[in-house]
């Protein structure tokens, strides 16, 4: 860093950590104590301290909860989690974090929940060409944070279909797909996240653009899609989840199954590792 450059501002991972350490210390509890205290794990506690994960709302309630605080944590958590998106992305950033489940058609990148840091970095530099480092590395932070909802102790039922052109499109460069590849691989053991792959040779898609379904209580609400000059739309109509929920059913037919998929994926890993 130049001398006179101002500091990055701490990312909402970060500045939330802290103040997650900071209430810790106050208590004067250790990690162990106060993961005891949550009903969280300790090495969910040590994700949030240290930054690498935002907490989820379940957390920031549980702290309230500790000190008796009227929902000061709950708020600046969810606050910190809208920080920085659009106007238009934040109905569906509130939607994807009290959803029971997620499923999504991916057909032109793969959706943000199962990318790779250097996978979004790469996305983000194609679709913002003349932005900076710092600039990308604040999109990729903003993109990662949502992924804390994977890491919660009830994460929703994540069910992704990916057609075959995104695995094999080479994003950043071949080193990225292949990591890119074995993070989807280890995402697929959890039992908590289904993976498909919509080959080539299942011919024309029953949809040809990438969408989402947010269900809550186990139930379809909410389809999102985006558009390349309006950004994203949340749609609750009864008719179009509906229709989503019919055009999922028929990606799920035409999809490979799990242990096929996998194969597919575990190939393609190969073929982007040669």
């Amino acid at each position: 860093m130049n001398e006179g450059t101002p500091a990055r501002p701490k990312g909402a991972a970060a500045y939330f950590g802290d103040e997650v350490r900071a209430l810790r210390e106050s208590l004067a509890m250790s990690q162990e104590k106060f993961a005891d205290e949550l009903h969280f794990g300790q090495s969910q506690v040590s994700k949030v301290e240290s930054g690498t994960v935002l907490a989820s709302e379940a957390f920031a309630m549980a702290m309230d909860r500790l000190v008796g605080t009227p929902a000061v944590y709950r708020r600046l958590r969810n606050k910190l989690a809208k920080q920085g998106h659009p106007a238009w992305f934040v109905p569906y950033i509130s939607l994807e974090e009290s959803a029971s489940g997620v499923t999504d058609y991916s057909c032109t990148f793969l959706m943000g929940l199962l990318q790779t840091p250097d996978y979004t970095a790469a996305v983000m530099r194609a679709h913002f060409p003349r932005e900076t480092d710092d600039q990308i590395r604040a999109r990729v932070e903003l993109r990662m944070r949502r992924q804390a909802v994977l890491e919660r102790e009830n994460p929703p039922l994540l069910w992704v279909i990916m057609h075959e052109a995104v695995l094999r499109t080479c994003v950043g460069g071949a080193p990225v797909m292949a990591a890119q590849l074995d993070h989807l691989i280890a995402l697929a053991r959890s039992p908590h996240v289904t993976l498909q792959v919509l080959p080539y040779k299942a011919g024309a898609a029953p949809s040809h653009l990438p969408f989402t379904l947010l269900a809550l209580n186990g139930k379809p609400h909410v389809v999102y899609a985006e558009t390349p000059t309006h950004g994203g739309q949340v749609d609750e109509a009864p008719d179009v989840v509906a229709s989503a929920v019919g055009n999922f059913d028929r990606l799920r037919m035409a999809a490979l199954p799990e242990v096929e998929s996998l194969e597919m994926m575990r190939k393609i890993r190969e073929d982007h590792g040669r």
